[in-house]
């Protein structure tokens, strides 16, 4: 059997004590980074064996690793935070799986755009998750096509395009736009930053952002208008309303 195993976003409690024992009984534990999740194996005790399994290598391990799951082996895959397979190594192993008849089990457990999402104050009842966006080719195009969606939408970034990523945010959703920027979620530091695009956008360019980054933008509900260009009466500066911050120390 194969296991996807969530792992903690931030605090390292926050994990569950099936997640505890089936790495614990698991013949074989897949990890993107030995380094990182033996941090997490320390911390509860766990003795097992690693083996690395991350994106640049994934395609290559593949059959070996079929080739143990149908030996009777248990494998339990975790990633360096959250839930495998959510923006991160994990799709390509469960599809060969399915492929081989082999059971997968994904256990509940952490994921970093669900409390970004259940915080942000924008609707939840349905959205739509776009991970990482292209960084080169064919962003615009996603973009262009996200326009008209009306669902509550989800992004991740890197803190060092952030800005860069609001702001094409504001030519393509408008200024006005809600948005909730969540960081560092469970960590000590967690701080959502809410407010319109126009607004969160001119805190981050004074504000350095750090530390991982959950976007939620409201959908389009109809009302809003495309501004003509990111230079205009509503672009963000510094006399714009300042967005509203919550931040959580844990």
């Amino acid at each position: 059997m194969l296991y996807l195993v969530p792992t903690p976003v931030g605090n390292l409690e926050d994990i569950t004590l099936r997640a505890i024992r089936v790495l614990k009984e698991a013949d074989l534990i897949l990890c993107e980074d030995t380094r990182t999740s033996g941090i997490l194996l320390k911390h509860y005790d766990i003795h097992n064996t690693l083996l690395s399994h991350h994106k640049f290598n994934e395609h290559q391990t593949l059959e070996p690793l079929i080739t143990r799951l149908e030996s009777g082996q248990t494998i339990a895959l975790i990633t360096d935070a959250g839930t495998p397979a959510i923006s991160d190594p994990g799709f390509l192993l469960v599809r060969e799986c399915v492929r081989h008849d082999i059971e997968v089990q994904c256990l509940p457990g952490a994921t970093a755009f669900v409390p970004a999402l259940v915080s942000s104050g924008l609707p939840d009842d349905r959205f739509c998750f776009e991970g990482f966006l292209p960084q080169k080719k064919g962003r615009q195009t996603r973009l262009n096509a996200l326009h008209d969606e009306e669902r509550t939408m989800i992004f991740y970034e890197s803190p060092y395009r952030l800005v860069k990523t609001l702001q094409q945010f504001v030519e393509h959703f408008g200024a006005e736009r809600e948005v909730s920027v969540c960081r560092e979620i469970s960590k000590v530091h967690e701080e959502s930053v809410r407010g319109t695009l126009a607004e969160v956008l001119a805190h981050f360019t004074e504000v350095e952002p750090k530390g991982e980054i959950v976007i939620v933008v409201a959908g389009n509900d109809g009302k809003q208008k495309m501004e003509d260009s990111p230079a205009d009466d509503n672009s963000p500066s510094k006399d714009n309303k300042r967005a509203k911050h919550k931040s959580k120390a844990k």
